[in-house]
């Protein structure tokens, strides 16, 4: 596979994980605000299929990113920002396994966040995105 294709599913991909992992805590805000048992019991189901969903878009923008790191390993594993956007990608990572154990507190009844917390929580994805890919693309010497 070209080098081309492999970045244009590597985006792809984190095009698809992101719009999940943006819209995902939003479904939590809903869910921690809603006193209905019938709208929160159709927000867990929402939450459960989009995270079902995303998960392999997460592991598909995991392997081609790793593909695309491979091939011009000589050059990354030199480069700072590189680094950087690795670290934030680990985090990110993380973030969304966060949402999957928020998930399940939420669907056991066990959550004691606010949708205040959830909020802002949802807010974190953004600002990692803007700095992958202020560095993907200005690649900043340090």
């Amino acid at each position: 596979m070209s080098y081309f294709w492999l970045k244009a599913l590597h985006l792809i991909f984190v095009v698809s994980w992101f719009a999940g992992i943006f819209y995902l805590p939003r479904i939590f805000v809903n869910i921690q605000l809603t006193e209905h048992l019938e709208v929160k019991q159709h927000l867990l189901v929402m939450a459960r299929k989009l995270y079902r969903f995303i998960t392999p878009f997460m592991a598909l923008t995991i392997a081609f990113g790793v593909s695309l790191a491979y091939i011009n390993w000589e050059l990354y594993q030199t480069q700072v920002w590189f680094h950087i956007k690795m670290t934030i990608m680990l985090l990110l990572i993380g973030y969304h396994f966060l949402c999957g154990y928020f998930y399940r507190q939420l669907l056991e009844n066990k959550c004691q966040r606010s949708h205040l917390f959830f909020r802002i929580f949802n807010e974190i994805p953004v600002f990692a995105l803007f700095a992958m890919i202020i560095l993907a693309v200005l690649k900043p010497q340090f």
